[in-house]
Parts: C-alpha cells; sequence; structure tokens
C-alpha cells in the first residue's frame, strides 16, 4: 500500500507539473510595430485581439531595442538568442564582409538548395547566427522531443526564431507563390505543406479588392488617403483607395501578397496548417509556433507610420489575432503561452515631418560617400580609403592604410571628424572606442550592443533624430528605420496564457529579456549567450 500510494503522489506531483507547462508556446513578431500603435488604433480594434492580449494578458509598455541597428535580422534573432547582435553577431539584413570584399545577406548559405519553391530563394540557413535560440534550447532540454516550427513571408522571419535545428522553417516564394523551405532543414516539403500549396492562396486572395473595412472618412488617426508621401504600386498612378488587387497583380506578380493585409492572413493560414500538420501542442512535451507577420513592414515602409493603408492593415491584423486566439482555445483548452512583440518601428516619413514643421531630413548616401572621400583625400592625400559604407557604418581599407605605412587608429579618429562635420550626422564612433566597451551614454550603449568585433565596420555613424540613410533614386516617399531613436526601438512586448497573471508594466525593460522570460516559465536552459532578464514581475 505504501508503495502504491507513494506511486500515486509521485504521478499526481508530475501530473501538476505537466499542467503547469504550455503544450504549446507561440511566439508573434508584428514587423514594424510601433508600441504606439496600440494606442492610436485603440479606438477600432474589437475587443478579442490586441485589446484581449491588453486586458487578460501582462503589457509592458516601455519596451525598447537595446542595441542598433533596428532591423528585422537582428531584431528577431535578438528576441529568440536573448542578447545583441555583438554576441549573435546578426548585425543588419545584410552586410559588408572584409574577407569576401561584398555583401552577406544575413541568413545567406550557397551550400544549400531550395525545396519547395525557387532554388534561388531557397539558398538559405541559420549558419550565421553565432548563438543558441530559445527554440534551440527548447530542443535540447527535452532531448529533440519537441517540435519547433517558423512560419514567415520573409525568410529571415522564419529562419532566425526556428533555430539552428527545428522540425521545419517555411517562408514564401514570391516567385511560385508557394511556402518552401532549404536542404538545410529537408530534400523535400512535408505532405501537409504540399496539400497547403495545391490550394494556391496567395493566387486566391489576390482575387479581392483591397478597400478601407471602415467609411475610409473615419480613419481620422491617419493622414489622407491622397499624401504626397506614399509610393504607389506599379501599375497604379496614385496610392489611393481602392486597390484591385488582380489587375494589380498582374505588373506586380504574386509577391504582391507581401504588400497587402492578405500577405499576414496566408501567414496565419501556414501556421495553423503547421500546428495540424505537425501535430503540435499533441502531448504533454512543449512545442513551438513562432510566426512573424511581415506584410505591417512592407507596407509600413511603402505607405508610412500614417497612413490609411497601414491603419487598414492593423485593423485587419486585429481580427486575424482574434482568429488564432479563437483556433488555440478551442484546440488547445487553454494550455498555451504565447508572446506579441515587433522586431523594430519605423520613422515617420522625414519629408512629411519636414511639411509640418518637425524635425526630419534625408542623408544622401552617395553624397556623403563623395563628400567623405574629397575631405579625406585633403587631409591624408588621394587613395582608395574606404572599402564599403553600409549600416550606417565606414570600413575603411586597413591594407592600403597599413601598406601606406600610416597609424590605423589615427587614420580612424580622422574620418571620424570628418563624418560627423556632415550636417545630417550627430555624432560617430570609432571601432576602438566602441571596443573599449565603456560608453555611459545610452546612444554609445547602444552601437557598443549592436557591434560585432569581425563583422562591424570601423567607424558607427548616429544620424539626427528624424533623418533617413537614403540612394540615389529612393526618393522622400515611403520610409524606413535602423536609428537608436524611440520610433525605432519602442515596441510592444505582451505575455499571455499559462505562468502569465494579467497586469502592466511602465518598467523600461529589453527585448533581450523575451528570451530568458521564457527559460524560466519552461523551465529550460538559458540560450547559450543571453544577455537578458527574466520579466520579474511575470513571476513575482
Amino acid at each position: 500500500m505504501k508503495k502504491i500510494l507513494y506511486c500515486l503522489i509521485i504521478l499526481s506531483f508530475s501530473t501538476t507539473i505537466a499542467q503547469n507547462k504550455p503544450r504549446i508556446v507561440v511566439g508573434i513578431v508584428v514587423d514594424q510595430m510601433r508600441q504606439e500603435y496600440l494606442l492610436r488604433f485603440s479606438d477600432k480594434f474589437s475587443n478579442d485581439g490586441f485589446k484581449r492580449l491588453l486586458n487578460e494578458g501582462f503589457d509592458y509598455k516601455n519596451a525598447h531595442y537595446n542595441y542598433v541597428p533596428t532591423y528585422t535580422a537582428p531584431g528577431h534573432a535578438s528576441i529568440y538568442t536573448g542578447t545583441t547582435p555583438s554576441n549573435h553577431g546578426i548585425i543588419g539584413n545584410s552586410w559588408y564582409s572584409r574577407e569576401k570584399d561584398l555583401s552577406i545577406y544575413c541568413v545567406s548559405d550557397p551550400d544549400q538548395s531550395g525545396v519547395g519553391g525557387s532554388d534561388a530563394n531557397g539558398k538559405m540557413s541559420p549558419k550565421n547566427l553565432l548563438s543558441s535560440t530559445i527554440t534551440d534550447e527548447l530542443m535540447l532540454t527535452t532531448n529533440f522531443r519537441s517540435k519547433v516550427v517558423g512560419v514567415s513571408i520573409k525568410d529571415r522571419g522564419s529562419v532566425l526564431p526556428a533555430g539552428h535545428n527545428p522540425t521545419g522553417a517555411y517562408w514564401f516564394d514570391s516567385k511560385t507563390g508557394n511556402f518552401m523551405t532549404s536542404t538545410y532543414y529537408m530534400d523535400k516539403l512535408p505532405s501537409w505543406v504540399d496539400q497547403f500549396n495545391r490550394k494556391k492562396l496567395a493566387t486566391k486572395y489576390l482575387n479581392n479588392t483591397w478597400d478601407t473595412m471602415h467609411p475610409i472618412e473615419e480613419y481620422v488617426e491617419s493622414t489622407a488617403d491622397d499624401a504626397p508621401y506614399e509610393i504607389a504600386f506599379k501599375g497604379k498612378e496614385e496610392a489611393t483607395f481602392p486597390y484591385d488587387l488582380e489587375d494589380l497583380a498582374k505588373s506586380n506578380g504574386v509577391g504582391l501578397i507581401r504588400s497587402t493585409p492578405y500577405g499576414n492572413s496566408m501567414v496565419l493560414d501556414m501556421a495553423i496548417a503547421a500546428i495540424e500538420g505537425e501535430k503540435l501542442g499533441d502531448d504533454a512535451i512543449t512545442d513551438f509556433l513562432a510566426i512573424s507577420f511581415s506584410s505591417t513592414d512592407y507596407i509600413g515602409h511603402q505607405f508610412g507610420a500614417n497612413s490609411i493603408e497601414l491603419e487598414d492593415t492593423y485593423l485587419r491584423l486585429d481580427l486575424e489575432l482574434k482568429r488564432l486566439f479563437d483556433y488555440l482555445d478551442e484546440n488547445f483548452n487553454g494550455s498555451y503561452t504565447l508572446f506579441l512583440t515587433s522586431d523594430h518601428g519605423v520613422v515617420n516619413v522625414p519629408s512629411f515631418l519636414e511639411d509640418n514643421k518637425m524635425v526630419g531630413g534625408y542623408l544622401k548616401k552617395e553624397d556623403a560617400a563623395r563628400k567623405l572621400q574629397e575631405q579625406i583625400e585633403v587631409k591624408l592625400g588621394k587613395g582608395d580609403w574606404i572599402s564599403d559604407v553600409s549600416n550606417d557604418q565606414i570600413f575603411l581599407n586597413g591594407e592600403f592604410i597599413i601598406n601606406k605605412g600610416l597609424n590605423f587608429s589615427e587614420v580612424s579618429n580622422v574620418v571620424k571628424e570628418i563624418a560627423v562635420e556632415l550636417d545630417e550626422i550627430e555624432d560617430a564612433l570609432t571601432r576602438e572606442e566602441i571596443l573599449n566597451r565603456n560608453a555611459n551614454h545610452s546612444f554609445a550603449k547602444r552601437i557598443e550592443n549592436g557591434f560585432h568585433r569581425k563583422r562591424s565596420g570601423d567607424i558607427a555613424n548616429r544620424l539626427k533624430p528624424g533623418y533617413l540613410t537614403i540612394s540615389a533614386g529612393y526618393g522622400v516617399k515611403g520610409t524606413s528605420h535602423g536609428s537608436g531613436y524611440t520610433y525605432d526601438t519602442h515596441i510592444p512586448i505582451i505575455f499571455y496564457g499559462i505562468g502569465v497573471k494579467k497586469g502592466s508594466s511602465v518598467r523600461q525593460v529589453s527585448i533581450t529579456d523575451i528570451a530568458p522570460t521564457l527559460s524560466m516559465i519552461l523551465d529550460i536552459s538559458l540560450p547559450n549567450a543571453s544577455t537578458g532578464s527574466p520579466l520579474k514581475e511575470l513571476f513575482e
């Protein structure tokens, strides 16, 4: 009897532990979402999407990125590794390689081939990611009994969150309209992905006309529909509603769906298909689904943060979140944990800021490079001094400088002083200053956190607030991101579900705190280079 009683106690204890662990974790990244969108569009949100998270989850109202540059790839990498580019190595969407003297894409891998889509869009893997992810640690802790799936329109929005050895990572192929993967993960698509692709949902969604959900005059939170700051679709002269997507697809191809709200709908369709196809959450061993909604970023870039197009996209995404939550409720009976965040924010279109007497402007990349070269030659003589300028960093030609018999540190300081003389640049730091790791200024610290010793440049520039670097032909319509200013760093972090209490906090927290928080909720190992801290309010 004692042995039977002992076994019953152990079984009861084990069952209690299992019940306190979610059957599935769902990570939601809304690409380019500023935290203030939760407030600005609140009156038009339903009660069952974003507001459900705010009312029933835990909302960190003052969450920020703690490094620059604030781009998609480093953002996703930092969310899932719990550390910054100085450690995980993803310093941009692309970066200049000194060794190869060319630009490297964040998840490119020429040794891989496409599976289920075009070969060129399939040469991808996480090999450039130098540290482990929370999804890696879940796999390691459970001896690979967990399942991990990443889904996104963007390859980098799926590859980086899914980690180094997931069950699968899938992204949208704009050439075929399929969700695809690479040979890094598998040699052929699972049958459930094939079945999904046969539905040709991208084409079906593009049979719609995109018009506003509400009467257009009710979109008082946004600028007029015919604002001059928006980039029109190819095949349409003006960036105004309605958008005949079937007609526009003739000029833009099936990839047009990325720049419509229906791109988010299609990603959610694929995410639900992944749950069912892989049987995620079917047992007591926690699984992980990483979803990244990319269309908000495409639309934000094209139309700007103040556009009706962007507002309408978020109102539609709100309903997609309701669809996701309803599905999770029905299929997991509350046994799930999720978080929602973003990979970066965005600056208001600088020309819009200028027209409204706000601070903003443009640094023209080619003009700046020419001025730099001219002034360097005035001070140091003619020569090939600069190898590359990218991600607001200057890569000096070290071999040329050494062959000239000059001190690299002194040359760096000369170039730095020339750079800060440009009207659009607020400040700059040399490699030596950054690697001293003694910054006591928040902006300098963000540069430090985003600087990788082996991959980053030699001078890091900080533009003035409200400014963007643009290349020739880009023009002053549309917008972007990348800075350490609040419009780019201030993003939502909301937790919901098992292990999460209701509430909110205005304490400043960092994007790198998400992964270690999940480690504590799931009782699994921390990502190996994690520098963030668990969000203590969830455990008090």
